[in-house]
C-alpha cells in the first residue's frame, strides 16, 4: 500500500469529466433543458448559456471526476481494487456533491421536485459510470497487468 498516484488520479479524472459532462449535456441540456428553462423563467431568470458558464461547468465536472477517482484511490487499500470499490467511491461523491445539496434546496420550492429528483438520479448513474471509468485508469504499482507479468516471471 503506497501513496496515491496523483498523475493517475488526474488521468482518471480526465476520463471521468468526459463522461460527467456528456451526461450533464444529455440530461440537463437535451432531456431536461426545456424544463430547466421553464423553471428558471418562473423565477424571472433567463438562462444565459455563455461560453464562460459552459467552461465553469466543464471545470466543475473535472473537479467531480478527480474527487471520485481520488476517493477510489483513498479507499482502495481498505476495500480492494475493482468495480465494487469504484461503486462505493462514486456513490460517496454523488451523496456529498449531488444528493445532499439537491435535497437541501427541495423544501424551498424553487424548482419542481420531480425535475430535481430526475436530475439527481441521472447524476447518480453519471457518477457511478464516471467513477468506474476513472478507477479503471487508476492503477498502483503492483496491480493489474504489471503485477501479473511480475508473478509470471
Amino acid at each position: 500500500m503506497g501513496a496515491i498516484k496523483w498523475n493517475r488520479v488526474i488521468l482518471g479524472g480526465i476520463l471521468a469529466v468526459v463522461i460527467v459532462d456528456a451526461f450533464e449535456w444529455a440530461a440537463n441540456g437535451v432531456l431536461l433543458g426545456t424544463q430547466w428553462r421553464d423553471a428558471m423563467g418562473d423565477l424571472g431568470i433567463t438562462m444565459d448559456e455563455s461560453s464562460g458558464k459552459m467552461l465553469f461547468y466543464i471545470l466543475l465536472g473535472f473537479a467531480y471526476g478527480v474527487a471520485a477517482v481520488a476517493s477510489y484511490a483513498a479507499i482502495r487499500p481498505r476495500f480492494g481494487p475493482g468495480p465494487k470499490t469504484a461503486l462505493i467511491a462514486g456513490v460517496g461523491v454523488w451523496l456529498l456533491g449531488y444528493c445532499l445539496p439537491t435535497i437541501m434546496w427541495m423544501p424551498m420550492g424553487l424548482f419542481p421536485k420531480r425535475l430535481m429528483a430526475m436530475a439527481m438520479l441521472i447524476g447518480l448513474v453519471e457518477m457511478i459510470v464516471a467513477t468506474l471509468a476513472g478507477a479503471w485508469v487508476y492503477q498502483e504499482p503492483g496491480s493489474g497487468a504489471e503485477a501479473t507479468s511480475r508473478r509470471a516471471a
